[in-house]
């Protein structure tokens, strides 16, 4: 299963169990201190964004490779919900056709293929950026326990690639999001569209997992470039 056709799947559930990326989507924008006219969300979901910018726009440019999400997203004059993949160059392509002042994206970009080409085409459009990407401590003892590699990407190596295509800043913030029992845990990850489609544990090896797992909780690290 692609990682667009999970989240389209799930997409019905995700506003009942996206609890940190509602607190990320938060904090993102509290790092705006302008009013963008013009506004780019890349990786835009089912518009968290769209939903809690506070200010008057112009115009805000939704794109998102999901399109169960899409659906969901608010319609308006002001919002053009558009279908692409960020991976995909010839999205890029056409972004370009259209000029913004700012370039949002929160709790998107840490699916990029490859991040770096990711900044490279982002970098383009000269204008500020407020980006929030889950990092490769997410989830961290949920891997440990069960002798897995991270999904996703490092934060040093991160910090790294901002530094060298953006003149921003670099936050990291770690979030805690507890349950009454593993099951629940389980639940979440698999209906709020993080697992990402890769289902390397068998029944035997996910039951193991389930009765191991040391904590209360499911850990989250997002680093913030603004």
């Amino acid at each position: 299963m692609k990682i667009s056709s999970e989240f389209s799947k799930y997409a019905m559930h995700y506003g009942s169990y996206n609890v940190i990326q509602q607190k990320v989507a938060d904090k993102l924008l509290s790092l705006i201190t302008s009013q963008p006219k013009n506004i780019l969300d890349l990786g835009c979901g089912s518009g968290t964004l769209a939903r809690k910018i506070n200010w008057q726009y112009d115009k805000l440019m939704a794109v998102d490779f999901a399109p169960g999400m899409l659906e969901l997203h608010p319609k308006s004059q002001k919002i053009e919900c558009i279908y692409g993949n960020f991976n995909d160059v010839n999205l890029f392509d056409l972004l370009r056709e259209y000029s913004f002042d700012y370039i949002l994206s929160s709790s998107a970009l840490q699916w990029a293929d490859d991040m770096e080409k990711t900044f490279q085409q982002l970098q383009a459009f000269h204008a500020p950026v407020a980006l929030a990407v889950f990092t490769s401590n997410t989830f961290k003892t949920l891997h440990v326990t069960a002798g897995l590699e991270p999904l996703l990407i490092d934060t040093c190596k991160l910090e790294k690639l901002q530094k060298k295509y953006f003149n921003a800043n670099f936050e990291v913030v770690r979030y805690k999001l507890d349950f009454d029992n593993v099951r629940d845990m389980f639940r979440y990850i698999k209906k709020s569209g993080v697992s990402a489609s890769r289902n390397v544990l068998s029944y035997k090896e996910m039951k193991k997992l389930m009765q191991e797992y040391p904590l209360s909780y499911l850990e989250f690290e997002v680093a913030f470039i603004y």
